[in-house]
């Protein structure tokens, strides 16, 4: 199981770097047309819009297999017992469900995306809108390898880097 994951979180960082470094060259090439040149070619915002789905696509699975999506734990590790493990069980459980039960939805957006074209690039835009179908489908797993792994006790379900933990 640890292999899986550490396979997705590979994955993930490649997707989120790539992601990140194709942002900063469009908006590099942005803030220089507009600078030097006059104006910017229009497929950079286009570009940019895209990089930062895919951005979200790859980060918002990234954050949950690290821990780092945001937790609202406040109350509920604070909790005796095993109420706080038992509270991450189900809200990991409950962000299976809803992305799985998104997924179907997401699939037909990206199909129908097939019909349609970017104005500036001239993509078809199910390159676009599988971005969506990319975030529920990495959201999904990650969620899935949390309760798998909280069920055979290789983890808490805790974030990996809490602050204020000394290593």
């Amino acid at each position: 199981m640890s292999g899986l994951t550490q396979a997705m979180r590979v994955v993930l960082r490649l997707g989120v770097g790539i992601s990140f470094l194709i942002l900063i060259g469009a908006v590099t090439v942005q803030v220089v047309g507009r600078s030097f040149v006059g104006s910017s070619p229009v497929w950079t915002e286009e570009l940019t819009r895209f990089a930062l789905l895919y951005l979200a696509g790859f980060g918002t699975g990234l954050a949950l297999v690290s821990g780092d999506l945001v937790n609202v734990d406040l109350v509920s590790e604070s909790l005796p017992g095993r109420w706080p493990w038992l509270l991450r069980l189900v809200s990991a459980v409950l962000v299976l469900v809803f992305a799985v039960m998104l997924i179907p939805p997401a699939l037909r957006f990206t199909q129908i995306g097939a019909m349609q074209t970017s104005p500036a690039m001239a993509m078809p835009m199910n390159y676009a809108h599988a971005s969506v179908l990319l975030l529920l489908a990495t959201l999904a797993l990650a969620a899935l390898l949390r309760v798998i792994g909280m069920l055979t006790g290789t983890t808490d379900g805790r974030p990996e880097n809490l602050l204020g933990d000394v290593e």
